[in-house]
């Protein structure tokens, strides 16, 4: 064999290596739990996981120090879907490798032990007021979640999970109206 042509077999060799290489390395990263989702996918349910964290405990607050039945019954709702909403994305979050905190956020943490110092109506008036604006921001994400998602199950979750939110905002603001008359 002479030389060049030598030359030539060996660098198709070193090419054929160089490509398998890559597209080896890009089936791992495709299969590993950052490729899954994408960053904005991820980000999303680390923060609805968080969100929902918190309207688990503050309903559970809400039921202990809220003065209005109204308030306490909104935070059993509350305590109750988000806390099935919550086992819900931890199911998908585990199948796409995102791995969601098991402890409250600091924001949550901040949040309840705020609450925590005050009871009866002034309880009622900040966590309602709270209320309105968490799910206000929390339909308009999981609109926008819902509508433009990369992955296809957390599309789907979203939207499914979307009516829940919406009505907990127009319960949420109904009670507002309420305790606005106290």
């Amino acid at each position: 064999m002479s030389e060049r042509v030598f030359k030539r077999v060996l660098m198709t060799v070193a090419a054929m290596a160089v490509a398998s290489a890559i597209a080896g390395t890009g089936l791992a990263l495709a299969q590993s739990p950052r490729g899954v989702l994408t960053d904005t996918d991820s980000k999303f349910v680390m923060e609805a996981a968080e969100g929902g964290q918190m309207e688990v405990e503050l309903g559970q607050l809400a039921q202990q120090k809220a003065s209005s039945d109204a308030v306490k019954q909104f935070g059993q709702r509350m305590a109750a879907d988000h806390a099935k909403a919550g086992q819900e994305l931890a199911q998908l979050a585990a199948s796409k490798g995102v791995e969601l905190s098991k402890q409250p956020s600091r924001k949550t943490q901040m949040e309840k032990d705020r609450l925590s110092k005050v009871s009866g109506s002034a309880f009622d008036r900040e966590y309602v007021k709270m209320m309105v604006k968490d799910h206000e921001q929390d339909v308009a994400a999981f609109k926008r979640e819902s509508q433009q998602a990369q992955d296809a199950d957390l599309k789907a979750w979203a939207a499914k999970t979307l009516p829940t939110l919406e009505d907990h905002l127009k319960s949420i603001k109904q009670i507002e109206s309420q305790v606005a008359r106290q």
